[in-house]
């Protein structure tokens, strides 16, 4: 498979999860610190966070798009994507990721909601690059 590239972006990242992270325009540039949960001090932004805030708002644009192509744009005007990363040791080796992404349409029947949701699922790029590497579970509130 291949793909017409329309957009392209860099990052650089300096000492790991306890040092920076910039885009190669400087339009984000973030101390990054080792959550708590993971025995750092919880200071700073970490790359989870970074993942879900991604996630949620490509998310969202694809369910947007999605409504859109259906003629129900303005049905999703209010819609919200809740993404929620989980870290933690896979039982082969390493760490692996969870994520939960929580639909919330106000007005929207939720029978239309969650087709959107699933269609959603099939145009956002971020489903389709984490597709089978890890657990993704979609619900609409």
């Amino acid at each position: 498979m291949s793909i017409t590239v329309l957009y392209r972006t860099a990052a650089v990242a300096t000492g790991g999860r306890d040092g920076r992270v910039a885009t190669a325009d400087g339009a984000l540039d973030l101390a990054l610190g080792m959550p708590k949960e993971l025995g750092g001090a919880g200071k700073g932004n970490n790359p989870e966070q970074l993942f879900a805030a991604g996630y949620a708002a490509c998310f969202l644009s694809a369910l947007k798009l999605v409504a859109t192509q259906k003629g129900q744009g303005q049905a999703v005007s209010e819609a919200t994507i809740k993404a929620t990363v989980g870290i933690g040791p896979r039982s082969d080796k390493g760490f692996g990721l969870e994520v939960e992404l929580e639909a919330s349409l106000p007005g929207v029947d939720h029978a239309t909601a969650l087709t959107l949701v699933e269609e959603a699922d099939t145009v956002c790029p971020y489903s389709h690059a984490v597709r089978g590497n890890i657990s993704v579970k979609l619900t609409v509130a």
